[in-house]
C-alpha cells in the first residue's frame, strides 16, 4: 500500500538550497578573503628560502676557507645552521601568535570599559 506525497507544498531542492547549509543565500556575498594572512605566508616563504641557502651556503663557504677540504666539519656546521634557522622560525612563529593574543585580550579591555 503506498502513499502519495503532496508535492505542491514541498520545495524544491534549489529553494531548500538557499536557506539550508552553510553557504551563504543568494542576496549575500560571500567572503573572498585568503584564510592565511600575507605576511604568514610571506615569513613562511622567507624561512624556507632560508633552509635552503643558508645551510648549502655555509658548508660551500666553508669547506675549503675554514675547515681546509675537511667536509666533515662543513657538514656539521651546515646541520647546525639548519637547526639555527629552525629555531629562528618556531621564536617568529611563537611571538607571533603571542602578539595575537594580547591583541585579543586588549581589545577585550577596551569593550569592557
Amino acid at each position: 500500500m503506498a502513499t502519495r506525497r503532496i508535492v505542491s507544498t514541498e520545495k524544491s531542492l534549489l529553494e531548500k538550497d538557499d536557506s539550508i547549509g552553510a553557504s551563504p543565500a543568494a542576496h549575500e556575498k560571500s567572503s573572498i578573503a585568503p584564510a592565511v594572512p600575507t605576511d604568514v605566508i610571506m615569513k613562511l616563504l622567507a624561512f624556507t628560502l632560508a633552509m635552503i641557502v643558508v645551510p648549502i651556503g655555509s658548508y660551500f663557504a666553508t669547506v675549503h676557507t675554514l675547515f681546509k677540504g675537511n667536509s666533515t666539519y662543513a657538514g656539521a656546521l651546515a646541520a647546525i645552521m639548519a637547526n639555527v634557522v629552525l629555531i629562528g622560525y618556531v621564536i617568529v612563529a611563537y611571538t607571533e601568535d603571542q602578539s595575537e593574543q594580547l591583541d585579543e585580550k586588549k581589545k577585550e579591555t577596551k569593550k569592557a570599559r
